[in-house]
This record gives C-alpha cells, sequence and structure tokens, in this order.
C-alpha cells in the first residue's frame, strides 16, 4: 500500500469534519435539547447498528459520566435478540422505544445510509407519539428517510461508512465536550 492512500484518507476525513456555521447552529441546537432533557428530568435514548451502535454506547457512557444527563441505549444482546425474534428486527428499536421511553426524553437515531427499517420504524413510532426532538444522523443521499422524518438532522456527504461513521462519533463527542466544559464553569 502506498503512503500516499493513508494522506489521502486523512484528508478526506479532515474534509468531512471541517464544520460549516449551519453544522455549528445544529451542534448547538443540539446541545440546547440535551440541557431541557436534563432540566426536565428526561433522558438521552440513542440507538445504531454495526458500528453505530459503538457509537451510541461511547456516547451514552461519556454523556451521562461527564455530563450528569441520563443516556441510555439499548445495544445489548438478550434484549436485541428477544426482541428482533419476537417483533421482527426491523420493530426491535420501535418496540424498546414503547417499552421504555417517556414524553420528556429525546430520541437520537443513527443510520450510516438512513434506510434502515429498524431505525426508520422507530422514527414513525416516535413522530406517533411525539417525542421532540428526534435527531438522526446519516450519510450517503443527503435526502434519505430517516433524515426526512428527524427533526435535526445531521448528513455526512460521504458513501463510505467508515467517513460517516467517524463523523458521526466526531459530531455526538464534540456536544458531550461542549456541555462538560459548560459545566465546569458553573
Amino acid at each position: 500500500m502506498k503512503k500516499n492512500f493513508f494522506k489521502k484518507y486523512y484528508n478526506e476525513q479532515k474534509k468531512l469534519m471541517s464544520l460549516d456555521s449551519l453544522t455549528i447552529n445544529k451542534l448547538e441546537k443540539l446541545k440546547k435539547y440535551i440541557n431541557v432533557v436534563k432540566r426536565n428530568k428526561g433522558k438521552v435514548i440513542i440507538f445504531g447498528n454495526g458500528g453505530s451502535a459503538a457509537i451510541a454506547n461511547h456516547f451514552s457512557i461519556d454523556l451521562t459520566k461527564n455530563t450528569k444527563v441520563r443516556c441510555v441505549n439499548f445495544n445489548e444482546s438478550s434484549l436485541l435478540t428477544c426482541f428482533s425474534n419476537d417483533y421482527g428486527y426491523q420493530n426491535w428499536v420501535k418496540k424498546s422505544l414503547e417499552f421504555h421511553a417517556d414524553n420528556k426524553d429525546m430520541i437520537i437515531l443513527i443510520s450510516s445510509s438512513g434506510e434502515s427499517m429498524n431505525m426508520v420504524n422507530a422514527c414513525k413510532f416516535a413522530l406517533k407519539k411525539n417525542f421532540f426532538p428526534i435527531i438522526t444522523l446519516t450519510g450517503f443521499k443527503k435526502n434519505n428517510t430517516l433524515s426526512r422524518l428527524g427533526s435535526l438532522n445531521f448528513w455526512v456527504r460521504s458513501n463510505k461508512y467508515n467517513f460517516i461513521e467517524n463523523t458521526h462519533q466526531f459530531l455526538l463527542l464534540s456536544v458531550v465536550d461542549a456541555l462538560a466544559q459548560d459545566n465546569l464553569k458553573k
């Protein structure tokens, strides 16, 4: 493998992580929503598939530990396999919300393609139940199903999973760090 592969790889990722003013405004809005959830004694519920599930785990732990905002994810194998078996894989996220979400909670759904049916079905359920806000993180096609359904959408202009997932993690953890920094000032 040539050295310039890594240089190109790095430059492509760096370009995706450069923040325009629209993305910065969205990050500020997400930060504000999380503060409202905390004030209202709600929780943040986050879901993802595959690598995005790992991002959900990381975000959930850091948000809770560093900001004292309750955050949960349901990427637990017994729950996931039980709900997938009993309700169908396309409905396990929806069922998790049905059993565990309250009206003061924020929902975050991560799907690189924006077309994962378990995330789309969960988003439709959350909309029907008037959960607000519903945050979505997607990539690939700009006008994907999940990004059209969410109330605050972060779309990554790439068709490569690792670039999309790295950027999603960067965005979410930057909000955690901003909230933690605000807490230090209090």
